[in-house]
């Protein structure tokens, strides 16, 4: 008997210490602190009105079915101070004005963002009377920032650094979705917590019916977040840690919609994460999506508030398809998604802030622009469409996108290889081809044999599902046929390509993207144009701090950052390389020498600015030479 009460005591003692040190860990997760700014600078990309309008436009979108009252007035695990407090949020990567951090009777109120919360945390309302959402828009994910001697520049339409996406837990957190989860868990088993968050809520002394009512739907939310996670992590569905800036969008929104929608046998390993990539000029692109998989605005912004959160019943509680008027309804608000794709028209590219990063060198810049359109408009452009060969004639200008397979690039070939080739049993939906037809739909190259729909690529599957949640919402909004062109984007139909390539697109901006390559794997622009030899294979990410000399983050050890690792799938930052012999293994163009690729990086810096493009000499062009094909 002594020997199994002492194995009891030490199971206990053991379990005691690991829940101690996860308790630890929830309440020391790993995410940098915040600093404010000495200054915030808004660059003229937009004016205010339309940048509050893209920060605070509700999508549709839903965590998790959150109200947006309860987040504001949610905890953290062991502290009274407020969840939702933009310094705390800070630290998650999301992006506030320093004058956020002020005290409510010192700062000046905005109706737009009532919660005091960051870029891209809104709020929507299904229905007249129905209860507030909280609403995550694109902006939460395409505003970046970046700082530099204690002075911060917003780059709107750029790449988040944050880790929204997370749904995975992991021993040091530093995600969002975990540290809201854990502030929701201890919220609802602390009576004394939750007491003071349903006052908080519901206001001082609430009675008991609607206190637990409140605490029935707070039930609800917290067990969809962790099961979320559970489904997630026992499934090994996201092995790829996205960390920082990144997010294997397309997998998850086919997670999210083949798999929690309709079967977990479409559940699929997502495990090629990417960059958010910047917004400013892609209403003009032929082609969208980093393997140029979509084409209509519309359908693509449907799909995105899907992925996010949208809701959507696909089918009934016995399995069967959601039939008649509940058919495809969902909580995507399509005329706040035109709105906002019609906001973008006028977003204007970053243009470098000399007073914050230092001077242009001129002379360097027009070596480095001859440089560019030897080796790099080639691929660049914009090559502009003449107007009886665009896919939208109303489209002024139409850049054709040049779309490099990834056997010439090298560049990490996971993102484009899960898109073409993970397949989905649509099955259930108990779709009909002829009804398919229907849809305003097309696919290129149109296929050779009738689909199969228990075998049918996220491309297709989301194109169409796409266009029923659109008919509907346009018809719950009572638009008609000549408005949705319109609003569709130039009456473009919802276009699907399946490419083994991803695009190369126009580079004005580019030195405000950083990290560089569709997976976020180098992190700056000098090692863009160096041999891969010369590539950082490991380093730090999470920090707003810039180096305006390589163009790009600091990437050192700091605390509460990210390691990235290029050994891990999907990771690879081999491919786009400028070196010597033959063209093979992702080798584009000749050895760049140090001197040239400064020179390149400084043009980078002022490229599509005619501010600054007026002021460099012109230097001859040498000719193209990348070097042979291999055998």
């Amino acid at each position: 008997m002594r020997i199994i009460g002492r194995i009891i005591l030490a199971i206990v003692l053991l379990l005691l210490l690991v829940g101690g040190v996860l308790l630890w860990y929830v309440a020391h997760p790993n995410v940098p602190q915040y600093t404010a700014p000495d200054k915030l600078n808004l660059l003229p990309q937009w004016d205010q009105q339309a940048r509050e309008h893209y920060y605070y436009t509700p999508q549709g979108t839903q965590v998790k079915g959150l109200l947006y009252d309860w987040f504001i007035h949610l905890r953290q695990p062991f502290s009274s101070e407020k969840f939702a407090d933009p310094a705390n949020l800070a630290r998650y990567g999301f992006l506030i004005d320093p004058e956020q951090l002020k005290p409510a009777k010192e700062r000046k109120l905005d109706p737009n963002n009532p919660g005091n919360l960051p870029v891209g945390f809104a709020r929507h309302r299904n229905g007249e009377n129905g209860p507030q959402y909280l609403d995550i828009t694109c902006s939460a994910c395409h505003t970046g920032e970046l700082r530099y001697n204690g002075q911060a520049v917003r780059i709107d339409g750029g790449a988040a650094m944050h880790s929204i996406a997370s749904t995975v837990p992991t021993v040091r957190g530093g995600a969002f979705g975990q540290a809201l989860g854990m502030s929701m868990l201890f919220t609802y088993i602390n009576p004394w917590k939750f007491d003071r968050f349903a006052e908080d809520v519901l206001g001082k002394n609430p009675d008991k019916e609607a206190k637990a009512e409140l605490r029935a739907g707070f039930k609800d939310v917290l067990g969809t977040l962790l099961g979320t996670a559970w489904n997630d992590t026992r499934r090994r569905l996201y092995p790829t840690e996205e960390g920082p800036g990144r997010a294997d969008a397309f997998g998850r929104i086919a997670n999210g919609v083949f798999g929690d929608h309709i079967s977990a046998d479409n559940y699929r390993v997502a495990n090629a994460p990417v960059n958010y990539p910047q917004l400013w000029d892609i209403w003009k692109f032929d082609w969208v999506q980093w393997n140029g998989s979509a084409m209509q605005p519309m359908a693509r912004n449907i799909g995105e508030a899907l992925g996010v959160g949208a809701t959507l019943g696909l089918l009934d509680a016995d399995g069967q398809p959601v039939l008649g008027d509940a058919r495809y309804a969902s909580s995507v608000r399509v005329q706040d998604l035109h709105a906002l794709e019609e906001g973008l028209k006028t977003l204007k590219p970053p243009a470098w802030p000399e007073q914050v990063f230092g001077a242009i060198d001129l002379k360097r810049a027009s070596q480095g622009r001859a440089l560019f359109r030897e080796n790099c408009q080639r691929c660049h452009g914009p090559h502009v469409v003449e107007p009886d060969q665009r896919l939208a004639p109303a489209r002024d200008p139409e850049w054709k996108m040049s779309m490099i397979p990834t056997t010439v690039i090298g560049t990490d070939p996971t993102t484009a290889d899960n898109i073409a080739n993970h397949t989905y049993d649509l099955t259930p939906l108990k779709w009909q081809l002829d009804e398919l037809n229907k849809l305003n739909v097309v696919l290129m190259p149109p296929p050779s044999q009738p689909l199969d729909l228990s075998k049918l690529s996220a491309a297709k599957g989301l194109a169409y599902i796409t266009a029923y949640v659109e008919q509907r919402a346009y018809k719950d909004a009572d638009i008609g046929p000549e408005e949705q062109k319109r609003m569709n984007g130039y009456g473009l139909e919802i276009g699907v390509r399946e490419l083994a390539a991803y695009k190369a697109r126009p580079l004005d901006g580019v030195w405000a993207t950083p990290p560089f390559l569709h997976n976020g794997s180098v992190p700056n622009l000098f090692q863009l144009l160096s041999p891969v030899a010369e590539r950082d294979t490991q380093f730090y990410v999470g920090t707003f701090d810039f180096d305006p000399k390589f163009v790009g983050y600091r990437t050192e050890r700091f605390p509460g950052g990210f390691l990235y690792k290029t050994s891990v799938t999907g990771n690879s930052n081999r491919g786009h390389e400028f070196r010597d012999g033959c063209r093979k293994d992702g080798a584009i163009g000749r050895a760049l020498s140090p001197d040239e690729r400064w020179a390149l990086v400084e043009y980078l810096k002022v490229l599509g600015n005619p501010a600054y493009e007026s002021r460099l000499t012109d230097e001859p062009t040498p000719p193209w030479t990348p070097g042979p094909k291999c055998e």
